[in-house]
Formats: C-alpha cells, sequence, structure tokens
C-alpha cells in the first residue's frame, strides 16, 4: 500500500469516475486503474462499484476512504512540520473569500502580502461560505476568509476584526433627517438585502429579526451593493452596508451614510481552517498580515456581533 494508491483512491471517489480521476491526478486512466486494482487486491476486498455511473463505493469502501483521507492528511502534515522547522514559508496556498469581503479586503493586503511572502503560491477564488466550508472539509481549500460564527466542528475560526454596519439612506428616504440611525427604525422602512446565499443577508435579517422584507414591492435576487445603491437613490428603499464598502464610496455617497450608536452592530469575519491544521506557517503569515493592515482602517471600539444564522 502507497500514499499514490491511497491518493488515486480517494480521487475516484470524489469525482466517481476513472477517467476524471487520471486526468486530476496527471496519470493515465491504465496507470491509475492498475493501482487502485493493486490497492484492492492487497486489501481483498473490492472498494468501489464500478457497475454504476457514477462509480460509487462500496459498504467497505466507504469505511477505508475515511482512514485514507486521514493518512493523506499526516502525511501532509509532515511537510508542514519540516517547512516549519526549516521557517520556510512557500508553496501553493488555495483560499476562498466570501462576494461581500473580497472586493474590500483583498486590494487591502494582497500586494503587502506577496512582496512580503514570495515563495507562498497564493490561488485565491471568491466562494460562498457554504461552499467554502465544504471545499476545506474536502480538502480542496487550504483556508477560507467568511463572516462567523460557524458552530462547526470541523472547522478552527481565527477572528479577524469585527466589521460594523452603516446605512445608506439617499434624500428621498424619510429616515434621512435622523443623525443616527436605530436598529428600530430599519422596521419603518423599505430595507433592500442581497439574494439569499450571502451571509451578509442573514445577518441583516437577523439584526432585524425578520424571515423577509415583505414590504419591497419588488422580488430582488442581486449580489451586488452596488445594485442596492443605485436602487436606493431611485428612491426605492434604503440598506445596509459592510464598513469597508461604505468607506470605498465616493464623497457624494458618503453623505448618504448614517451610523448606529455604540454599541454598533457587526459581523464577526475569521480566517477558517480544517481542524486538521494543515499549512499553518502559511495561516499563521496571512492572519498577522491582514490583522495588522486591518486594525488601522476599523477604528471602532464598541460593536455587538450579530451572528450570520437568521433567527
Amino acid at each position: 500500500m502507497t500514499l499514490t494508491q491511497l491518493k488515486y483512491m480517494n480521487t475516484v471517489a470524489e469525482f466517481g469516475n476513472f477517467t476524471i480521476a487520471a486526468e486530476k491526478c496527471c496519470v493515465t486512466q491504465p496507470t491509475l486503474s492498475m493501482q487502485i486494482q493493486k490497492l484492492e487486491e492487497e486489501l481483498g476486498v473490492k472498494i468501489f462499484n464500478r457497475s454504476t455511473k457514477p462509480i460509487i463505493l462500496t459498504d467497505i469502501g466507504e469505511k477505508i476512504i475515511i482512514q485514507a483521507k486521514k493518512i493523506t492528511q499526516e502525511a501532509s502534515r509532515m511537510d508542514d512540520i519540516v517547512s516549519t522547522e526549516k521557517g520556510f514559508i512557500g508553496g501553493e496556498f488555495k483560499l476562498g473569500i466570501i462576494p461581500t469581503v473580497m472586493p474590500t479586503l483583498l486590494p487591502m493586503f494582497l500586494n503587502t502580502f506577496t512582496k512580503k511572502y514570495p515563495k507562498v503560491d497564493l490561488k485565491i477564488e471568491e466562494l460562498t461560505t457554504v461552499n467554502i466550508t465544504k471545499l476545506i472539509r474536502e480538502g480542496h481549500l487550504d483556508a477560507g476568509i467568511a463572516a462567523t460564527p460557524l458552530g462547526m466542528d470541523t472547522i478552527i475560526e481565527l477572528p479577524l476584526y469585527h466589521e460594523p454596519f452603516v446605512a445608506y439612506i439617499p434624500d428621498t428616504n424619510p429616515l434621512k433627517s435622523l443623525d443616527q440611525i436605530e436598529i428600530d427604525d430599519l422596521n419603518s422602512s423599505d430595507v433592500l438585502v442581497l439574494e439569499d446565499g450571502h451571509c451578509f443577508r442573514d445577518h441583516v435579517l437577523n439584526l432585524c429579526q425578520m424571515n423577509s422584507f415583505s414590504k419591497n414591492r419588488f422580488d430582488l435576487k442581486s449580489g451586488s451593493f452596488e445594485t442596492l445603491i443605485k436602487l436606493a437613490d431611485e428612491g426605492l428603499g434604503m440598506t445596509l452596508l459592510p464598513y469597508l464598502n461604505a468607506d470605498s464610496l465616493t464623497t457624494e455617497k458618503k453623505k448618504n451614510l448614517k451610523f448606529f450608536p455604540d454599541p454598533a452592530p457587526a459581523r464577526e469575519v475569521s480566517l477558517i481552517h480544517s481542524n486538521s491544521k494543515l499549512k499553518l506557517p502559511v495561516i499563521n503569515v496571512l492572519k498577522s498580515t491582514i490583522s495588522s493592515i486591518i486594525r488601522g482602517a476599523i477604528k471602532f471600539d464598541h460593536i455587538k456581533v450579530i451572528s450570520p444564522q437568521k433567527v
């Protein structure tokens, strides 16, 4: 039994197809099939049911694959131990970032990080929280940046910062005359929110303790804060923005911002990774880089963290 055989087996189990698995492993399909057959012969069991499409694991195969993933993860950990001992910070690192964080946070730290750690080959992808956690559990992402807490046993959360909410209220809105916006004020106006699938939508709904905003005269499905702002400017309501998104608006648009009194409602944004603790050297320097940069950008001392889960 070899690590290569276990990796081949894991890949077939993931994709349910020998041809695709061979492509992912950069080997020919006959080579991959032969190695898995040797593994089955050594163990004396059939790991895959080849008569189905897609190929599925047998009952014993389901148990074997769990152990195989543990073994390959532990083998990867040895590389991390050696890298840490040598003080080496590098290699490929796959990072997922949620859509409501990526446009504002990534430009703040990416240039600094890549210059300071040029041997790290960052692969960054914009993904929803659901997809980030799924890919971390499957070993396809090394870490993610998402709103927390998530409450998952298999995911470790490293808080980076707390980002207050800011109200965007145009001149046409009756709340415009207020010096500050209160949470109770939100229920007296049409509040434009992101479509389902965005955790910031859940933050807002949870903040107002509402399941939906029924006052809107239309069904909106948008993942863009820019769209919500434009609709608000057209007199169709108001919206809430994360602090960094609000801070990036033009001077003219900033005139429409209203802040909450202390403690301001806020979301917690964290660097998350698997409890297998792989790639810790890169994770640690990524966290320290982001934390040091963001500290000067968000200067709120009193906040109230709102959970992303709906009430």
